[in-house]
């Protein structure tokens, strides 16, 4: 019979993201190898927070594909944000490294600065786009001499379908930036450009009971506050949109500048209203109304047009913080670029058309959205190794390896396996909904071999289990063929580290925090 390390006691995740286990080794196992890194996986698996939850394991060598681990490996789960994986990896292989996204303004070329007829701005899926951006392409517009449009402004979101948010998307996260509603043509409130939102501000007035200042970015009509916040000596805010409208209600007390970030109802209404207003700005008179959802006929002329960073730059910014509207922005340019529909069904059908390419069976699973919002969204450890081990023969690989985030480096692993071998060492992708976390990527081990490997807990109730993929993680950097189960579950301990410690909530990601907390 196998001997294998018990441990009992506590573990915790230190402010600075230390892992340290009290308690006690007993029945200290002799196996080296696989057999040794096999007992340490499933003694970490006996910890009460995965009582009656499901855990699916593998670990994979990613040169030859030899499987090290396996526990439940072909079992389906819902995968959150680890859906970005392979709709970040579809993007590389059917988009390319170098695609860059394009909004364009249409016209007629401009006769004594009189554009005559409507004015189209049209977007193609840009999710970095910002208010500054709408600024420029105006400015263009005045320096290329406009200084009327004879027309509407019409806004050309039909790049992208309709339908603005993916299947079984949760109604209580709708308003929230995770769950924004999402268009070809969008703009986003900050520089962590989440699209089709609206940051609020709260900031004092003069003295107590003054009512607080409250700003937008971008600056715009498009959404109504309603703001009954007072200044007061402690900061309690609460900022909530209607389920139904654009109104934003703001309440409580602050006595410092705070902040929310709010989705919008019809993202491509708000680029038009903020696009407007830089067109006024810019002495350019709309003498029409505006209109949206209608697509640019033939004939108008590319009068001023913005290209987004490359998708090797933009998958970065999507994979290290999850950036959800960027991932649906992907999911659907890839459905457009080999349909000409950028729908939630032709973007499953690239992403899987993609993948496969790379040995992956996509038959044991379904993708309805890009970013995971969904739980509906279904994959198995056992799939998404095999991705990670295919994709280092594409030619995008490094581009994509390099938008994953690093162990207590940055994205949301940056105060996580800190003073461990993981250290600087993991490169993986976190997934986190209510009852759902992940942690799926690459790692070396002790003895200088690359491994592959994906964690999925699903139906868990404790708070978060994030801390067991930590040493999961760890125990697979330490992991030697000369290694024993209790030298693999050595963790170091960060005696400079004075904080309490504490682990962050495991219901959302740490970057959906407002202030981040990653």
């Amino acid at each position: 019979m196998r001997k294998r390390t018990l441990i009992t006691g506590a573990v915790a995740v230190t402010a600075a993201g230390a892992i340290t286990i009290s308690g006690t080794l007993v029945a200290q196992a002799q196996e080296t190898g696989d057999e040794a890194l096999g007992a340490a996986i499933d003694a970490i698996l006996t910890d009460p927070k995965l009582v009656d939850s499901q855990a699916s394991i593998v670990v994979k060598d990613a040169a030859t594909g030899e499987v090290v681990y396996d526990h439940n490996g072909n079992q389906r789960a819902i995968p959150a944000s680890n859906n970005k994986i392979a709709t970040v990896a579809a993007a590389f292989e059917t988009l390319g490294a170098d695609y860059t996204f394009t909004t364009e303004v249409l016209g007629d070329r401009p006769v004594d600065g009189v554009v005559s007829g409507d004015l189209y701005l049209r977007g193609s899926g840009d999710p970095s786009m910002l208010q500054a951006d709408y600024e420029q392409l105006a400015a263009d517009l005045a320096d290329l001499g406009v200084s009327q449009v004879d027309g509407d402004l019409v806004a050309d979101d039909t790049a992208f379908d309709a339908a603005r948010h993916g299947d079984e998307w949760a109604w209580g996260d709708l308003q929230f930036k995770d769950a924004m509603e999402i268009s070809a043509l969008t703009i986003g409130s900050g520089d962590d450009h989440a699209a089709g939102t609206v940051r609020v501000f709260v900031a004092p007035g003069e003295a107590a009971g003054d009512p607080a200042k409250v700003t937008t970015v971008p600056e715009t009509d498009y959404v109504t506050i309603e703001n009954s916040a007072t200044t007061g000596t402690a900061t309690s805010v609460s900022i909530n949109r209607d389920e139904h409208s654009n109104t934003i209600t703001v309440s409580g007390t602050v006595a410092a500048e705070t902040f929310g970030t709010r989705s919008v109802i019809e993202p491509t209404a708000m680029v038009a209203d903020v696009f407007a207003d830089a067109l006024a700005d810019n002495g350019i008179e709309l003498t029409g109304d505006i209109r949206t959802g209608e697509e640019t006929p033939q004939g108008p002329e590319s009068l001023a047009s913005h290209a987004s960073a490359p998708l090797s730059e933009l998958a970065a910014a999507l994979m290290k913080p999850s950036n959800n509207s960027y991932a649906e922005a992907f999911f659907k340019a890839v459905g457009l670029a080999n349909t000409g529909e950028g729908t939630f069904t032709t973007g499953k059908e690239g992403v899987y058309a993609a993948i496969e390419k790379y040995g992956v069976n996509t038959d044991p699973i379904r993708q309805v959205d890009g970013s995971g919002m969904s739980r509906w969204d279904e994959v198995t450890p056992d799939m998404v190794t095999d991705l990670l081990i295919g994709a280092k023969d594409a030619s995008w690989f490094d581009a994509w390896y390099a938008s994953f985030p690093v162990a207590c480096t940055d994205g949301t692993l940056l105060s996580r396996m800190c003073n461990t071998e993981a250290a600087g060492n993991v490169r993986a992708k976190s997934g986190t909904l209510t009852s759902v976390s992940a942690l799926s990527g690459y790692v070396t081990d002790a003895d200088g071999r690359e491994l592959v490997f994906s964690v999925l807990f699903n139906d868990h109730i404790a708070s978060s289990v994030k801390s067991l993929e930590d040493q999961i993680a760890v125990a697979i950097a330490s992991y030697s063929q000369d290694s024993t189960e209790a030298e693999i579950m050595t963790f170091a301990e960060d005696e400079s580290v004075t904080e309490p410690a504490k682990e962050i909530p495991g219901d959302m990601e740490c970057s959906s925090y407002e202030p981040s907390v990653c």
